[in-house]
């Protein structure tokens, strides 16, 4: 979910929102410096997905995919990146585009002049002038007085029409209004409708109401926007590209994938459409499927491919294929900016945090909750047995395709700083034992679970969503061999009652190859280094 206030010569006026399941993007956001949107009704449309299992997609994630309202560079708050990490789960592709699909290899370099104005709007163009230039002078009021007394005046002007839709446009960023901004997507509406619109104004008028509409969460209205586009323009590959985003934003893979194949039909070097065909197939878990469309879509250059998740997903789909050249190209997204270093790829990060794999308590400064989890396993463990013979269904399996082969379940207690439903009244003295350590129960960007892992399980080499928190595991029972975690190039094994801590924002991977489960407790606690008003402030994952 995209939005951008910003216009640019160089960019389309359709720019994206949300995007789907990314094989495996996990949920995060940043927070957005104003809500015209009612991101509530906007998430509820929408399907989980996370990085690290947790399965939640919540508000906050809806407003850093909607993207930071702007207009004026004198207000920059630059919203954290989202992450993303292998999932089966269609249908939830979130990326935020820098720029729109209108890039394609036929688009000439010197573009022409849209023609905005029929042959009656050109002979009262010297009042429609004078009504823009109050609108680009930022006299919003009074640009949309004047458009209004246009309308009125030459209610057959499709100029004017456009002209005050896009006031409204204006006043509803300065209003913060979505009430404003929904009168501006009905002008759009019917600036399109009238009689001897030009060409050039259809098309500027249906894209922008597009846009508006994906804007406010109305993705089916934008997708019926869109398809008329499509049909009036037929020609238009840009469309098409905005078209195929469409229905990812609703979670129609089948009707995206349909779409980007029409599109390579007729333009199979569209950069723009190989990185998003790539991307539904490994989706769809076509992993080799996926590899040439991804690497060719990224090796194009096209506005919309330079994007980190792209880079995340074609480097995991190598891995996965055994395929070392995995790592030359999170060294390129690391060189592009998209990942903090190689091994560390997570994208929701606060700039300047200490980075590395494993730590010690000390290090943490959260010796005493280490203190307590090592005193108190036994009770830890005998809970979560207690749970584990009564009522197995409470540990959900890992459903992010994060496992090559093998079982993995988790019973989750706390998720993004709030206890999930009645999950502690299985564990009470667990439960109680964390209550005083704010560290660990207030980080949103973390949980607190137990994982039950079966013999016979790998999990592919992933890596968490955020720099934000760090990794407690404790060891509950552990079988003497075969069990053992990699984070970087270093490989540990868990012990019974002891604690280990890494930082899952770097690349890890796990093998449990014993002859028996695996049980452990998972307690993310916050990075030691973020201030009290980051942990207070900074967006749930």
């Amino acid at each position: 979910l995209t939005s951008s206030w910003t216009r640019g010569p160089k960019y389309s006026w359709f720019t994206w929102f949300v995007v789907l399941a990314l094989l495996g993007v996990w949920s995060s956001l940043a927070v957005v410096y104003f809500d015209i949107v009612d991101y509530d009704s906007v998430i509820g449309k929408l399907t989980a997905y996370d990085t690290d299992g947790d399965g939640d997609f919540d508000v906050e994630d809806a407003k850093v995919l909607l993207g930071k309202p702007r207009r004026s560079s004198k207000k920059k708050v630059k919203p954290n990146k989202p992450t993303f990490s292998p999932t089966q789960r269609s249908v939830f592709y979130s990326y935020i585009l820098k720029v729109s699909s209108s890039f394609s290899p036929s688009t000439p370099a010197k573009k022409k002049k849209p023609k905005l104005f029929n042959k009656f709007d050109k002979t009262i163009k010297a009042e429609i002038d004078a009504a823009e230039k109050l609108r680009k002078k930022g006299k919003v009021e009074e640009a949309l007085r004047a458009f209004e007394t246009l309308v009125q005046k030459y209610p057959q002007s499709p100029r004017a029409r456009y002209g005050k839709a896009q006031a409204e446009d204006d006043m509803a960023e300065k209003m913060r209004s979505n009430d404003m901004l929904q009168r501006a997507i009905n002008t759009y509406r019917e600036a399109a409708e009238l009689p001897d619109v030009t060409p050039d104004l259809l098309k500027a008028t249906l894209k922008r109401r597009a846009e508006r509409q994906q804007f406010l969460g109305r993705m089916r209205g934008s997708l019926a926007t869109l398809e008329k586009l499509v049909q009036l323009f037929p020609d238009d590959i840009s469309l098409k590209n905005d078209l195929g985003v469409a229905h990812l934003l609703l979670g129609d893979n089948k009707g995206a994938k349909k779409v980007y194949e029409e599109v390579l039909a007729v333009s199979p070097g569209n950069g723009f459409a190989k990185v998003h065909y790539g991307f539904i197939l490994k989706s769809e878990n076509k992993i080799a499927e996926s590899i040439p469309y991804l690497r060719e879509g990224l090796e194009s250059g096209e506005p919309g491919t330079d994007d980190g998740r792209f880079y995340f997903h074609l480097g995991d789909a190598l891995q996965r294929v055994g395929d070392n050249s995995a790592y030359d190209w999170y060294e390129l997204g690391h060189k592009r900016g998209h990942f903090a270093s190689v091994w560390q790829r997570s994208l929701y990060n606060v700039n300047g945090l200490k980075a590395q794999p494993w730590w010690t308590p000390k290090e943490t400064g959260y010796t005493d909750l280490v203190k307590t989890l090592e005193r108190n396993w036994k009770t830890i463990r005998d809970e979560a047995l207690a749970m584990m013979d009564q009522n197995t269904g409470v540990f959900i399996p890992e459903e992010e395709n994060l496992r090559e082969k093998g079982e993995w379940g988790q019973y989750t207690l706390w998720q993004q700083g709030r206890k999930v439903g009645n999950a502690c009244e299985g564990v009470p003295k667990t439960c109680s034992l964390l209550e005083k350590y704010p560290e660990a129960t207030g980080c949103k960007r973390g949980q607190i679970k137990f994982s039950v892992m079966q013999p016979g399980t790998h999990v592919w080499p992933h890596t968490g969503p955020t720099n934000c928190r760090l990794r407690m595991h404790l060891g509950l029972v552990i079988p003497k061999q075969g069990c053992k975690i990699r984070c970087t190039n270093q490989t540990r094994e868990w012990e019974e009652g002891k604690v280990l801590i890494f930082d899952d924002s770097f690349e890890h991977e796990v093998w449990q190859d014993a002859d028996s489960y695996r049980l452990i407790f998972i307690v993310d606690v916050w990075h030691p280094e973020l201030t009290q008003y980051q942990r207070q402030t900074l967006s749930p994952i």
